[in-house]
């Protein structure tokens, strides 16, 4: 159940689900003052949530920064890596990378460089339809594709959310290691989430955030003042990830 109002909340609170329905009013309202001030808001929103300097402001208030390779210890006994960086295409029997992706390639990095001596990847389906979709499984099957050996991938395939991330990998990661040492490794924008909730479970990570939206300060002109349509589609991450900490907190899962 909670799984189902999780995705119900994340599209309710979609800026761009707010605008259309301000527009929306603002058409059918009949009242002349609200119909103009309804329309006028809705084009500032749009003007606001499309500028690419203030988006970056605030996801750099909310992401975790990045790690220094000088701040981590030389070896970690496994990298926990954070579901959320496929799809599966059914037709071509084909695995689709997204933007999150950056999870799973900069772990490949740091296990190549030996920097951890596992991939450890949790995430089950995350789909209120495809079930059977196991991401674990399939990111199994990418890692192993390209050469990496089988005996150092672990996988957690039940979990649907942050908190059973953390909850379901307790059990595997208590069973293979022995006060091991962890990087905790997902997206800048998640990692206030995932290292709260791996607290909870009393599993101490260090953490490595990848996937920044946030980056050296730009102050050319189009960054600043011009609208960007993928910008306006970027406040999901942000507005989704503030609001599950809060639910996440609210229930005591952090």
């Amino acid at each position: 159940m909670f799984f189902i109002l999780s995705k119900i909340l994340a599209f309710l609170f979609t800026p761009l689900i707010w605008i259309i329905a301000l527009l929306l009013f603002s058409v059918f309202s009949k009242n002349a003052k609200r119909k103009k001030r309804t329309l006028v808001s809705a084009v500032l929103m749009l003007i606001l949530l499309s500028n690419s300097f203030l988006f970056d402001e605030c996801m750099r208030i909310w992401e975790v920064p990045a790690a220094r390779d000088s701040e981590l210890q030389p070896q970690y006994d496994a990298g926990i890596i954070l579901s959320g960086v496929l799809s599966y295409d059914h037709s071509f029997d084909r695995l689709q990378f997204n933007r999150r992706n950056d999870r799973l390639m900069q772990a490949i990095e740091l296990y190549k460089t030996g920097r951890i001596k596992k991939l450890f990847f949790t995430g089950g389906s995350g789909s209120l339809v495809y079930k059977e979709n196991k991401e674990s499984q399939m990111v199994k099957r990418f890692l192993t594709s390209i050469g990496i050996p089988e005996q150092d991938i672990i996988i957690e395939d039940e979990s649907n959310n942050t908190h059973e991330n953390a909850q379901f990998s307790k059990i595997i990661l208590m069973h293979n290691f022995n006060h091991g040492k962890f990087l905790l490794i997902t997206s800048a924008f998640h990692m206030r989430r995932a290292v709260a909730c791996f607290y909870k479970q009393e599993i101490i990570a260090t953490p490595y955030s990848v996937d920044r939206y946030s980056g050296p300060r730009k102050y050319q002109f189009d960054h600043m003042f011009i609208p960007n349509s993928e910008t306006l589609f970027n406040w999901d991450s942000l507005v989704h990830e503030v609001i599950g900490y809060l639910v996440y907190k609210a229930v005591g899962y952090c």
